[in-house]
């Protein structure tokens, strides 16, 4: 979510940052936190979760398992990403039925490595200019 971070801090401006570092392995598409950085009145108000992609789910679970086990209600929470696959979308939809998920584009399915078809590739590496 950092390269959407600059974007939404030109629209909401009275907004608070926070953030989850989550990186996923790609032995086992599972989501590896490295950062866990949150306001203290993460619990007060809206929280908007910020992902470029929705794949398999799982770092988004993540990061809304500790904002929950931090006081946060799933009613407060929205989940915003670029790009979404099905799979992920049911994830957090059977987790979390009360989370609004905003999506640009919901994709056809994951690919065997769990890559969002037809997607857009590497949303980190399109950001940073990485490989």
């Amino acid at each position: 979510g950092l390269g959407l971070s600059d974007g939404i801090k030109d629209v909401l401006t009275s907004a608070v940052f926070g953030h989850v570092g989550v990186a996923r392995n790609e032995q086992t598409h599972r989501p590896e936190e490295y950062l866990v950085k949150l306001p203290s009145e993460v619990k007060e108000g809206s929280v908007l979760v910020v992902d470029p992609m929705l794949a398999t789910g799982y770092s988004a679970k993540h990061v809304l398992d500790l904002l929950i086990d931090r006081g946060v209600s799933p009613k407060q929470v929205t989940l915003m990403v670029l790009v979404a696959a099905p799979e992920g979308v049911q994830v957090i939809e059977d987790a979390y039925p009360d989370i609004v998920i905003y999506t640009a584009a919901l994709d056809d399915r994951l690919d065997a490595n769990a890559y969002i078809c037809p997607g857009l590739g590497d949303a980190g590496d399109r950001i940073c200019g990485t490989q």
